[in-house]
């Protein structure tokens, strides 16, 4: 196992999730986690490791094990982080140059989606 999946790995394990939800959370694949625990990778791009970082309030530099000195940092299920309109349309669309009725689409989309799941779960 290398360094890059200890640390994600304590990261998930102080937010109480597992490696999997993390990764369903921001869209990446089981399987890269597989294959750091494996030895199969040892890295991973840019785009992703800014992700997981974001994902556990982190710098880059931290998650890739570059700070050897900082304590991994106490996280809470609901880390406060100001998200921008630029954070969501880089995640969504990997560039912040998107139109703006495309991701007012989008945004009505969200939440016409976490209505419905509101509507399911007081249904159930």
């Amino acid at each position: 196992m290398g360094n890059l999946y200890n640390t994600i790995s304590a990261l998930c394990e102080k937010r109480g999730i597992t490696a999997g939800k993390m990764c369903n959370e921001l869209g990446l694949s089981r399987g890269m986690m597989t294959d750091l625990k494996m030895g199969r990778k040892k890295t991973i791009n840019a785009i992703t490791a800014n992700k997981i970082a974001s994902y556990f309030n982190v710098s880059v530099s931290y998650l890739l094990g570059e700070e050897q000195k900082q304590k991994t940092p106490t996280l809470t299920k609901k880390d406060e982080r100001t998200v921008t309109d630029d954070d969501i349309k880089f995640a969504l669309f990997g560039d912040t140059d998107i139109d703006d009725d495309v991701f007012d689409s989008v945004k009505n989309f969200a939440k016409f989606a976490a209505e419905q799941r509101k509507k399911n779960k007081e249904g159930e």
